[in-house]
């Protein structure tokens, strides 16, 4: 077992989900902001919200690949689609509780988001042979 690659990966992962986190929940305040300015008509604050989900969704995958290879790492296929499609759901699944003023995601599905990965991470298709 690779602990290394592991432990890269939970580095990777966790400050990517603190990044995507982070910015779901500033685009959602400003989707709150443009909905009150625009005195809640119809579609207010819409492209805001699209553009939000849109850029967290894009933004995991590539900050996956890209921290795994900063810290050296090849071979991280699963890692980057799995670890990209499981954010889409558990983001989305959780939508409501972050589309508040004030609202985050629940530790709990955080945490294991981030055990999950972390998992992925010591996925080596290039070892396995």
């Amino acid at each position: 077992m690779r602990y290394m690659r592991h432990a890269k990966g939970a580095l990777t992962v966790v400050a990517a989900t603190a990044a995507c986190h982070t910015l779901m929940s500033a685009g959602y305040t400003w989707v709150q902001d443009s909905r009150a300015t625009a005195d809640h008509t119809m579609f207010s604050g819409a492209f805001e919200f699209l553009l939000t989900t849109a850029a967290s969704w894009a933004l995991m995958p590539l900050l996956l690949w890209v921290g795994m290879r900063v810290m050296g790492e090849t071979g991280n296929a699963v890692l980057v689609l799995v670890g990209g499609l499981v954010w889409v759901g558990v983001s989305g699944y959780f939508i409501d509780a972050i589309d508040r003023p004030g609202g985050h995601m629940p530790i709990p599905a955080l945490a294991a988001y981030v055990l999950l990965c972390t998992g992925l991470a010591g996925v080596d298709p290039d070892r396995s042979r």
